[in-house]
């Protein structure tokens, strides 16, 4: 077994180093962490090439470490085993991972889901697997405010200054989509059906049903409105909805589809990205069409079984 540590994941939470866990549950499992200038895909491929090459592809870090080791878990047909590391987590908390040792008590017992997945394609490059959502606009655009601040005030200081940015200066984003222009504050494309009442769909609700839930925020309301919608934690959207913040019903065009397909006119003033999982993608300054479509039974993980995990 190969696991990657990704030592940039989860800085702005505070958790327990897993490495005496690996040591003692997983002994012959080679761990490898990965520094800020190496690559996963890189990683996986030496790996791979060797003599003795991994059965089990396994990962600690966040969503979009835990992607991108998905996607390199299909590419070579190798089961996945997902340890959450990261600040949200959000696939290992809808798979029932709570923990490195829940999911470890998973590999061995050996139980899987055949999850579900976005394949996720931006003009003519290459595919990006999803396990959680795809995004424009709002979203995005925070990420990438955040992301400039990063180095200088840390990820959770650069988020709240992103966040208090976008209040003042966030502005709607032009899409097309079926010949049709709209401005919007922001397009989340899920995998897996999510909270009917959310507009990030940041949480999906089951692993195995290969359908895109898409929420589409129509620009008709404020900036306010616009960086509330963002919320994804349960609690956090329920205040937001009791105080009002939240955008009305009529506001959020809802989609349940096997795929979606838009093109992207950014505008003056908007940069031309969208996030996968939160990781940031930059796109030609011109605008990008991007299609997405569910894929079935993408990737196994290994995952305790349904109802025998809290919460």
């Amino acid at each position: 077994m190969l696991i990657i540590r990704n030592a940039a994941s989860g800085t702005a939470v505070v958790r327990a180093d897993p490495a005496d866990t690996f040591a003692t549950r997983l002994p012959e499992a080679v761990v490898q962490e990965l520094a800020e200038d190496e690559d996963l895909a890189d990683a996986v491929l030496s790996a791979m090439a060797s003599d003795a090459p991994p059965v089990v592809l396994g990962v600690y870090g966040g969503d979009g470490s835990v992607s991108r080791m998905a996607a390199l878990a299909r590419q070579y047909g190798r089961p996945l085993l997902v340890m959450p590391g990261g600040t949200f987590n959000h696939f290992a908390r809808s798979a029932g991972i709570a923990d490195v040792d829940t999911a470890i008590d998973a590999l061995e017992r050996g139980t899987t889901v055949a999850v579900s997945a976005i394949e996720a394609r931006a003009g003519e490059r290459g595919a990006i697997l999803a396990l959680n959502a795809v995004s424009l606009g709002a979203y995005p655009e925070l990420i990438d405010e955040r992301d400039r601040r990063r180095a200088s005030l840390g990820k959770w200081l650069g988020g709240i200054v992103a966040a208090w940015r976008a209040l003042r200066t966030a502005e709607p984003l032009t899409i097309v989509r079926n010949g049709r222009r709209a401005h919007v504050w922001s397009v989340f494309v899920g995998i897996g059906r999510n909270d009917p009442d959310r507009v990030a769909t940041m949480q999906r609700e089951t692993l195995v049903e290969p359908t895109l839930d898409v929420r589409i925020h129509h620009a008709r309301g404020s900036r306010l409105r616009a960086v509330a919608s963002l919320a994804f934690g349960k609690r956090t959207a329920a205040v937001l909805r009791a105080l009002g913040l939240m955008p009305p019903r009529l506001d959020v065009e809802r989609l349940v589809v096997g795929e979606f397909e838009l093109t992207v006119r950014p505008g003056e003033g908007h940069p031309s990205v969208y996030v996968h999982d939160g990781e940031l993608e930059e796109q030609p300054p011109a605008g990008f069409t991007l299609r997405c479509v569910a894929i079935p039974r993408a990737v196994e993980v290994f995952a305790p079984p349904p109802g025998s995990t809290k919460g």
